[in-house]
């Protein structure tokens, strides 16, 4: 069985000028240097998009995408047999009030999917008694398997003690936390003027960031079983994860006194979610696989953003020279640990 553990899907309500098409653009305006627009695409279906930084386009949103038989028949013809659904990278913009309605129409769209996906609930991570109150819900009555949230919000990365109590919480409920990038990072003014390198090395930079300041942070110390799992491969960090654990001090350069600490958060709260397959390389991914550790790495397509993500993705992880039992870990056996499944 393959397991696509990184599929969007935004409701039909969210195009809709009779639904929450209106508040959706409204409360993504609301973010810094940010601006979400409406198009007509050749079907003369809506189409969504977001600047980030404004007049740079970061996100694209079609509305035929989201629809359950178009998905469907594109997960039969990948021979994936059960899709995660995830917001495509918005959560940090939405009211608690948009995530209740996205909550509600998501476990519909899951239950009328006979089996098929899998729904993550979506609230702001503070920890407000109607926060809280909503994830329960979320999870114990509309039956949603986990959270997702955003790299960063409003107050910065999320080992900001702000959003620490939000944690505590869910490290109790025994959750997965699924950290979708942003479309760049808090700081990006160096890397905005063009515009792959905004679109791809921007998201890979945040999560980079994000993962760094968590397991430096006293986060996991607080939280010693919450599990994060950080879409994009972690932003590459498996280029990064040896130089960031450093056992000599080079005369008092580097702070190895947490070292083992610090790679006991990694081996044991942090996972990666691929995101895709094809743009790393099949160089990249087997190294990834040797250093993260193939129990760390979930696949995923981030369809629909490329349909051929989806469909010929599974066959690029299946053609890797690496051991058969490693490429079940990756295609079906983490995701149904890390979700609970």
């Amino acid at each position: 069985m393959i397991i696509d553990a990184n599929v969007y899907w935004l409701p039909k309500e969210f195009f809709s000028e009779d639904g929450y098409l209106e508040q959706f653009l409204s409360e993504v305006n609301t973010g810094k240097d940010v601006k979400a627009i409406v198009e007509n695409d050749d079907n003369d279906l809506h189409k969504i998009v977001i600047e980030q930084p404004i007049g740079q386009p970061s996100l694209d949103y079609f509305e035929k995408d989201y629809a359950l038989n178009y998905m469907i028949a594109h997960l039969n013809k990948a021979k994936v047999k059960k899709a995660i659904l995830k917001m495509p990278g918005c959560q940090e913009w939405l009211s608690l009030d948009l995530c209740k309605v996205y909550n509600r129409l998501l476990a519909k769209f899951v239950k009328n999917s006979q089996g098929r996906m899998v729904g993550l609930a979506v609230v702001p991570p503070y920890p407000t008694e109607e926060n809280l109150k909503e994830l329960d819900y979320a999870i114990n009555e509309l039956g949603l398997k986990g959270l997702q949230l955003s790299t960063h919000y409003g107050d910065g990365y999320l080992d900001n003690t702000v959003y620490r109590e939000f944690f505590k919480y869910v490290d109790k409920l025994g959750i997965p936390v699924y950290i979708h990038h942003t479309p760049v990072p808090i700081e990006y003014n160096s890397i905005k003027d063009y515009e792959n390198v905004r679109r791809a090395y921007g998201r890979c930079e945040d999560q980079i960031i994000a993962i760094s300041r968590e397991v430096y942070s006293t986060l996991f110390d607080d939280c010693p079983n919450l599990h994060l799992i950080h879409s994009m491969l972690g932003g590459g960090y498996f280029t990064y994860k040896t130089m960031l654990l450093p056992h000599d001090s080079g005369n008092g350069r580097f702070d190895t006194s947490k070292t083992e600490a610090i790679k006991q958060h990694m081996d044991q709260n942090i996972y990666y979610e691929m995101s895709h397959a094809q743009p790393w390389g099949t160089d990249n991914l087997e190294v990834a696989i040797k250093i993260l550790g193939a129990n760390k790495i979930i696949y995923g397509s981030s369809y629909p953003v490329k349909e051929s993500w989806l469909i010929n993705g599974p066959t690029m992880i299946k053609s890797l020279n690496i051991r058969e039992k490693y490429k079940d870990k990756i295609l079906e056996d983490n995701a149904i640990n890390a979700y609970q499944l």
